[in-house]
């Protein structure tokens, strides 16, 4: 029959309290031999928590108690078997049918007397609590950094953590890239042969919203204070058309073009009891909250669009100004952002650099050398790939400044109420595909894109919509 000392301790309580396996076995050992208990067998498990009864170590002494070769169980302190209460008296009654002793050095308790049972289940009251109370506040913790639009988990790909914040690295132009080619259809298996990451990365990178700027908690998203790595566009676009079990196409004249404000998602046509036609974003009752929205109420939505940009000059100078703005250096492929993709460019050429310096000196074997050089010429080609993009985007600003002008001009030779009114559903549609590039919908406003505009905001009374929330401060600037 053996005198075991079981000894458990985590990362976090030896940082904090300085009780080591070895600490607890040394006194353990200390106490068998001023009791008599005899020679002491020590089984550990450093490293684990005491709110489950998973673990190696005690699960190694409970074999050795239906085994019946026990004849005392140490411990330093009541909590080091479990801080769960009931697993607490569980194991008590264990120990006391099978005849083992149970001696705490800390508590000094007698399980053989009412007394000292009583302490045992009162000693295990409070290592629950404890427990609970840990867990409480790390969940009271977690939700107020979320609420500060922190990021709690690892950083993901394409984000360091600084200072406790998510800040882009390098790996942001790779990312970039994937929503790009998902966007043009590709698979998460061919965007793996383009880019070097492994599919089942891609996917987990295309579902993740961190990308745009906000943070997860208990399954919902919310704002971020992080620099978004892409545009909601660049999501809804590489997440459009990949939803299964969804029609493609719907005899709506604004199909495909009805997006959800708060989630991304598209939105698709549903007809309430009375047949009345609504709009509801895909991701309804999955944890988007954006109620339905009528049909007429955003076809009435679009037109008014059309009618403020081919009208309304005060507006028509206001988004002159705006695109004007747009076009200075700062915004272009040679402002700021370009002065930064050149810095990542440069150090991921000087890294290059430095593992053939590695790899001629022989401090790398010739596979390291082949992994790391085709990783760093992938981290290079998106590099490069984006400042392309930029550029070109750079050069788009200039010719929507012209789409524009030439919409403005259409527009004005339109009565677009009465073409609108006069109109077969067909002709509609062509009026749309031509002039309007959607409506997005939100809880308190619409934000309609004509092409060549910049978003223009519609409040829900204007098109006799009902405003069910108070005004809840999202969407982009309008």
């Amino acid at each position: 029959m053996l005198t075991v000392a079981y000894c458990r301790v985590s990362t976090e309580e030896q940082a904090s309290e300085g009780w080591s396996i070895d600490g607890q076995a040394e006194k353990l050992r200390s106490y068998a031999e001023l009791h008599d208990l005899g020679p002491v067998t020590v089984i550990a498990d450093p490293g684990w928590s005491g709110k489950s009864m998973d673990r190696p170590g005690l699960q190694q002494l409970l074999t050795m108690l239906e085994q019946g070769h026990l004849a005392n169980v140490l411990i330093w302190r009541l909590d080091r078997l479990s801080r769960n209460l009931g697993d607490l008296i569980l194991l008590a009654e264990r120990f006391g049918k099978a005849g083992v002793g149970l001696h705490s050095f800390t508590e000094k308790l007698d399980l053989s007397s009412a007394t000292g049972r009583m302490f045992y289940n009162i000693l295990g009251s409070f290592a629950q609590f404890y427990r609970e109370q840990l867990a409480e506040n790390v969940r009271l913790g977690t939700q107020q950094a979320v609420r500060q639009g922190r990021w709690v988990n690892r950083p993901k790909t394409g984000y360091d953590l600084a200072n406790g914040r998510l800040v882009p690295n390098a790996r942001a132009a790779t990312v970039r890239r994937i929503f790009q080619l998902r966007a043009e259809g590709l698979s998460h298996q061919a965007i793996e042969r383009q880019t070097g990451v492994k599919w089942s990365t891609v996917g987990s990178i295309l579902k993740s919203r961190i990308y745009v700027g906000e943070v997860l908690l208990d399954g919902e998203w919310f704002p971020g204070e992080h620099e978004s790595i892409i545009t909601r566009e660049e999501f809804a676009a590489a997440h459009r058309g990949f939803v299964p079990g969804v029609r493609r196409r719907s005899s709506h004249v604004l199909a495909s073009r009805v997006r959800c404000g708060l989630c991304g998602r598209a939105a698709s046509v549903h007809y309430a009891a009375d047949g009345q036609p609504l709009y509801r974003c895909r991701h309804r009752g999955g944890g988007c909250a954006q109620p339905a929205r009528s049909a007429r109420g955003l076809e009435r939505a679009a037109v008014l669009g059309l009618r403020l940009v081919s009208r309304d000059a005060e507006l028509q100078g206001a988004i002159r100004r705006q695109l004007a703005l747009a076009q200075r250096p700062a915004g272009s492929a040679h402002g700021s952002g370009g002065r930064r993709r050149a810095r990542d460019l440069e150090a991921a050429q000087e890294r290059r650099r430095k593992l053939l310096e590695l790899y001629y000196a022989d401090a790398i074997t010739a596979d390291l050398f082949r992994q790391e050089e085709q990783r760093l010429l992938r981290e290079t080609e998106a590099l490069r790939h984006e400042d392309e993009r930029a550029k070109a985007a750079a050069g788009r600003l200039s010719e929507l400044a012209e789409k524009f002008e030439e919409v403005a001009r259409i527009l004005r030779e339109m009565d677009i109420d009465e073409i609108w009114r006069e109109a077969t559903e067909s002709e509609r549609r062509v009026l749309i595909e031509d002039l309007l590039e959607g409506v997005d919908v939100f809880p308190d406003h619409l934000e309609v894109r004509v092409a060549g505009v910049p978003r223009l905001n519609v409040l829900l009374e204007e098109v006799g919509l009902h405003q069910k929330v108070q005004f809840c401060g999202v969407g982009e600037g309008t």
